[in-house]
Order: C-alpha cells, then structure tokens, then sequence
C-alpha cells in the first residue's frame, strides 16, 4: 500500500512529507522539477519519481504500484484534469487541497467513473475545506432541517505561492454563493457581516470559498454563504475590483501579477506557523427560524493542511471509505477535523 505526494517540493507540499514522515509513512516524492525531487527525496530517505502533468505516458509509469495520490500542485484549475485521468486509467485512489469550486464540481461529475474504478476521489483534504466541511456536518446532525448554512473563518498568516497563484487565477472573476441549489455569481463582497471569530467580533465578507460547493454535497444545504474575516480597506477594495474586472481578467494583468507572487517569500515561516491559528464559524437555520451555531479553533491553515491530508491518506490506505466522489465528512466523518491535535469546537447555542 503506497502513498505518492505530488507537488511534494511545493511549499505545502513540504510540509505535508513532513508530516508524513512523522507518521511513520514513506511516501513516493513526485513533482515536475527532476532536480528538486531527487534532492529531497535523497534527504528524508524517500522514492523520487519526478514526472511532468503533460505526458499522460510518463504520468502513468509513475503511478505503477500506487495505491492513493496526494496531490498538491495548484492552481488545480490547470492540474485536476491529468492527474484524476490518470488516477482513473490506473486505479489509484485521488486526494488533493484544492479549494477552488470549480475544481470540486470537476472532481464530484467523475463519481460513476471512480465507482466503476473501485477508487475513492476526495478532493479539498486540506484547511481547504477539511474545518469549514466538518463543522457544517455537525451544524447539519444538530439541525437535520437546516435549509440555510453561512461559515466563516480566519486564517492567521500570509499566503504560500500556490495560494497566491491561486487567487490570481481568480482576477477579474465574481464572488459565488449557491441558492436553492444551484452554484450563482455574485459580484465581489457581495454581503458582510459581523461574526465571532477567535473570541471576538470580527467583520467577515462573502468570498467563494470551497464550502459553497462541498458543503451541498456534505449535507444537501440547498442556501450557503461563505465568508472570510478582513478588514475595510480589503472590502472596499474587493468593491472597486467590479469595475475593474475586464482589466484584471487580461493575461498582461495576470502576468504581472504573477511576477509579484515569485518575488515573494514561499509561505509563512516556521515561526509564524507556529504562533499563530485558524478560527472557523458556522451557523444553520431552518424554515421555521431554528438556528445551530459553532465555531472551530484550530492549527494555523498550512500546518492544517499538513495534518488533514496526511490522516486521509492514511484512512485511504486503511481501507474502508468507498468507491466514488467523496467530500471530506461524507468519506471520514463530521468528527474527522477532531482528531487532528489541538483542534477544538464549541457550540453556541
């Protein structure tokens, strides 16, 4: 039973071998730079077999004898389509971090297929959507007639480059929340609220988070709203982007935008990582104004992540989750989130 992690010399990609490591796996090291990936694999004691997306022969050959992929290489708007069909061609059970919407309707329209495979594809393993995902299946057991559901969290530290990547992947595009059931757009900071976030009130504003898929999937939640902290400035800002979002959508916009991201530092530091955490709120109502609320203390986003996709791989492994799309609570559970370290939950009412 072997683990491949994809992405693995990426920032996250990282940590996520650390963890790994720490766990008592050896996992096989791939990524598309060859120098990058021996070099670490010669460091921790692991199996390099670096490959590239874009050979589908190649891709394959680096799945011989895997049993699950971990995949960590964004922005997975532009990676998902090769890695899942080759996990498809091959047999091999697919995770990933994502958190982009498209990216989890993408992975859950492949469900007939990965059950005809026999193979388990849970995509969003990581703070991208593992919290925000669990939190709403506990919100859902509490209130099985919940009809509406908001989550909002906060992060604590800056962006890796994947993160980063990713946003700018997102320029010029609107907000999204889903109503009755279907996926809308809405124009950027479309809504705010004031919410408890980490012991006090903080000013939230609607984001399309990954939750505004998965978490339809997870409880059938027809309404869902999805929110991050920020600050005026960010929300004023976010208002103006809709009148510039035919400029931001060109590629010379993007391009500058992606030399900005490469100057910067590759992700939080070890410090930051460390003293800093991630706080997540959730709320559901019912027709009849019933109300669930709770809210989640947890490991800043990154280690997170770490931690997340490193116990699904390994419930993979184990055995036991079956064929076909899965979000994280349907595959592992409400309490999954739980049994990472140092998470906590309350709820509120």
């Amino acid at each position: 039973m072997s683990l491949l992690i994809y992405g693995a010399t990426g920032y996250t990609g990282r940590l996520i071998v650390d963890e790994a490591l720490r766990l008592g796996l050896r996992p096989i090291l791939s990524g598309r730079t060859a120098s990058a990936v021996y070099a670490l694999a010669e460091s921790v004691g692991c199996e390099a077999r670096p490959v590239t997306l874009e050979d589908a022969a190649a891709l394959d050959a680096a799945l011989d004898g895997v049993t699950v992929v971990l995949h960590c290489a964004g922005p997975f708007a532009h990676t998902v389509q090769a890695m899942t069909a080759a996990c498809l061609r091959r047999g091999v059970s697919y995770l990933d971090i994502t958190g982009e919407i498209a990216v989890f309707e993408r992975v859950a329209a492949l469900d007939a297929q990965a059950k005809a495979k026999g193979i388990t594809m849970v995509p969003g393993v990581g703070f991208d959507v593992v919290p925000t995902d669990c939190l709403a299946a506990h919100l859902h057991q509490r209130l099985p007639s919940a009809t509406h559901l908001e989550l909002a969290f906060s992060g604590g530290t800056g962006p890796s480059h994947g993160t980063a990547l990713t946003v700018v992947e997102g320029l010029g595009l609107p907000g999204a929340i889903r109503t009755g059931g279907k996926i809308v757009p809405v124009p950027p900071a479309w809504r705010t609220r004031q919410l408890p976030l980490g012991g006090k009130t903080r000013l939230c504003v609607s984001i399309p988070w990954g939750d505004v898929s998965t978490a339809y999937h997870s409880t059938g939640i027809p309404d869902i709203i999805t929110y991050m902290a920020s600050s005026p400035a960010a929300i004023r800002a976010m208002r103006i982007s809709r009148w510039l979002a035919p400029l931001l959508r060109t590629e010379f916009m993007k391009r500058r935008a992606r030399a900005r991201v490469r100057a910067m530092p590759a992700g939080p530091s070890p410090e930051a990582l460390q003293r800093t955490r991630s706080y997540v709120y959730g709320e559901v109502r019912d027709a009849q104004g019933r109300t669930a609320r709770a809210t989640l203390e947890a490991p800043t986003g990154y280690l997170l992540t770490a931690q997340a996709a490193v116990r699904a791989a390994m419930r993979i492994l184990a055995g036991g989750v079956p064929a076909g799309f899965h979000t994280p609570s349907r595959a592992f559970g409400a309490e999954f989130v739980m049994a990472i370290p140092t998470v906590t939950r309350t709820d509120l009412d």
